[in-house]
């Protein structure tokens, strides 16, 4: 039985987890990104990549490679691609991370120049207690206190 609750007990923590915007996002994102990877992929593989081979002398880079012996080789073309797709992807996420931070500086920058908004009006309960406040901090505990007579 104890199991059970256990297990029940993981669920309802994951549920909570999992119900919250900050978890959804995370997926989204996740998904978003192998979707760019496999644009970047394919980018490098079939545009960038042919013709640099063909500036280079008609070289394939799937086909640059250091024999080891026997079957075994260095795929150092398939690494040349591999760094092309890193530095175009990072370069896409800095011009993104670039263009938020710049949108959360404009934002910011708005909410100080329009200033706090100013505070409501004190209700009458308020300013009686405010009232008491100010005349107690001109007491001390030699000093008695004034008397209020009510109106």
């Amino acid at each position: 039985m104890k199991i059970w609750q256990g297990i029940k007990g993981f669920f309802g923590e994951f549920q909570k987890f999992a119900s919250r915007g900050n978890f959804f996002d995370l997926a989204v994102g996740i998904v978003i990104g192998t979707s760019f990877n496999a644009v970047v992929n394919s980018l490098v593989t079939n545009i960038l990549t042919p013709p640099i081979g063909l500036l280079l002398g008609r070289i394939n880079f799937q086909d640059l490679v250091l024999p080891l012996g026997g079957t075994v080789k260095i795929s150092y073309g398939l690494f040349f691609q591999a760094l092309i797709t890193f530095i175009i992807t990072a370069l896409a996420l800095f011009v993104i991370v670039r263009f938020v931070n710049r949108f959360e500086d404009l934002a910011r920058r708005r909410k100080q120049a329009e200033g706090d908004p100013p505070a409501p009006a004190d209700s009458p309960e308020v300013a009686v207690l405010k009232e008491i406040r100010d005349a107690l901090k001109g007491t001390t505990p030699e000093q008695p206190l004034p008397t209020v007579v009510p109106e």
